[in-house]
């Protein structure tokens, strides 16, 4: 018969995964993906660099999860926001408002998320998540168009802008330490963000 884990040993595998994702995210958001090795995670952890891949088939399967938790995350937050209460322009000046206040509040973190160079599997990632960030956004935008707070548009090639104008704008920010203005800059980047939508000023 083959041996089957107990819950007890699932429950400490699980709890061991865990720890070494946020190990792991916590190294991404201090020093970047290309510093993020396995070694530096074990030692994070607390264990030896040969335990990291009892959890994980290769750095590249950790990076991938770390980026898969971090990004899923902010999906959420700005699902939240804008397919909550309000008028769409509203819901979309608070959405763009709220990603762009959780990135610069978690810069390192955020630029990896964003842009930092990283492996092909977690740069398949990013676009797989922008997409979805795109969907959020043409969603509103639809919204907006069949209840006149926005012109007619194709709401998915706006959505396309919006997402690339965001990550654009956010990147300088998030990848240097000169001190910004963070409220100055949200406010720009909200404004663009409605002014691209076609909403009334």
């Amino acid at each position: 018969m083959a041996y089957r884990k107990t819950p007890a040993e699932l429950r400490r595998l699980e709890a061991a995964r865990e720890h070494l994702v946020v190990c792991a995210t916590e190294i991404v958001a201090d020093v970047g993906w290309a510093q993020a090795s396995v070694t530096a995670v074990a030692d994070a952890a607390g264990i030896a660099a040969g335990s990291v891949y009892q959890h994980f088939s290769s750095k590249s399967a950790l990076a991938v999860e770390v980026f898969r938790r971090a990004a899923q995350r902010e999906v959420d937050v700005l699902g939240e926001v804008l397919e909550g209460d309000g008028d769409p322009d509203d819901r979309l000046r608070r959405g763009v408002e709220v990603f762009a206040r959780r990135a610069l509040e978690n810069p390192g973190l955020a630029y990896a998320l964003l842009a930092a160079p990283a492996e092909p599997a977690v740069g398949a990632e990013r676009l797989a998540f922008r997409r979805r960030y795109r969907a959020l956004f043409a969603s509103v935008i639809e919204e907006g168009v069949t209840t006149g707070r926005f012109p007619g548009q194709d709401a998915e090639l706006t959505a396309a802008a919006l997402t690339g104008a965001i990550g654009e704008v956010l990147v300088h920010p998030l990848s240097t330490s000169v001190a910004q203005d963070a409220d100055l800059l949200i406010a720009g980047l909200t404004a663009v963000a409605l002014r691209c939508a076609g909403a009334a000023p």
